[in-house]
């Protein structure tokens, strides 16, 4: 009884800073903001470590799976008609600087290569943390990915807003 209340203060935790991101406009703020919640709970010392029931992770990654699937249609299909190559350019890109700062971050500040390749390799945060668990640094993993999610769902929108009409005409 006791890990289900202590999964249920996560819970609310994480929906109401997601809840209440929502008032901040700011694209995918439900998710930073659950990011957040949660993560300044566990971090608080207040609440056991979470340990979520088996399969519970693989249950939302295949739930968040599907939303981002049903996102996929037959336009999406059409548009990589014409974007097939800058999908493949920013894909190579991604995961070779991703593979290259990975190994400079494991070299120069001393950290496990596994953590420093997965923390660095383009991804979110679920999956390279479902990875990272795989090779027994999840949690490492998840950290850098959460610090990087974060940041940029702060800081690009107004990047993009920014630059955006740069690219017009």
């Amino acid at each position: 009884m006791e890990l289900l209340l202590n999964l249920f203060f996560y819970i609310l935790g994480g929906t109401a800073l997601g809840l209440l991101m929502l008032l901040t406009g700011i694209p995918a703020a439900p998710l930073a903001g659950a990011i957040l919640g949660a993560g300044i709970l566990s971090i608080s010392g207040n609440l056991d470590v979470a340990e979520w029931p088996p399969g519970v992770k693989t249950a939302l990654a295949i739930g968040v799976g599907t939303v981002i699937g049903t996102g996929i249609t037959r336009e999406t299909l059409g548009e990589l008609q014409v974007l097939w190559r800058p999908a493949l350019l920013i894909t190579v890109t991604l995961v070779s600087t991703g593979i290259i700062v990975g190994l400079i971050s494991s070299r120069i500040l001393g950290i496990d290569p596994v953590v420093a390749l997965l923390g660095a390799a383009p991804g979110g945060t679920l999956g390279m943390s479902l990875v990272g668990a795989e090779f027994g640094v999840g949690a490492a993993v998840a950290a850098l990915h959460a610090v990087r999610l974060i940041t940029v769902l702060l800081l690009v929108p107004g990047i993009v807003k920014l630059l955006a009409p740069l690219g017009e005409g």
